[in-house]
């Protein structure tokens, strides 16, 4: 089962249709029972069509790995949810 800090790690990838079909049930199957990553979501989308909408062109390569970097680490740092128990990565 998908966890909240699962589907936090694969967002990105989920707003940008680049998961397996497998995956991108499992994400929408946690997203009908969490209104947190519902709204987590929503708010993705939301800075990503604004920032797509005010930008001349793609974001520096070096510029997106980091700012990955920083959210990989406060992930790693933060401290466990209530469910974030028994998260297991999905592939």
């Amino acid at each position: 089962m998908l966890m909240c800090r699962g589907l936090a790690e694969i967002a990105s990838d989920y707003i940008d249709g680049e998961l397996s079909h497998r995956q991108n049930l499992t994400v929408k199957m946690h997203l009908m029972m969490c209104n947190d990553c519902r709204t987590f979501i929503g708010n993705l989308r939301a800075s990503n069509n604004l920032l797509s909408a005010h930008s001349s062109g793609r974001a520096d390569e070096e510029f997106l790995r980091r700012i990955d970097e920083r959210v990989s680490e406060a992930l790693k740092t933060r401290p466990a949810g209530p469910n974030d128990s028994n998260d297991t990565p999905q592939s």
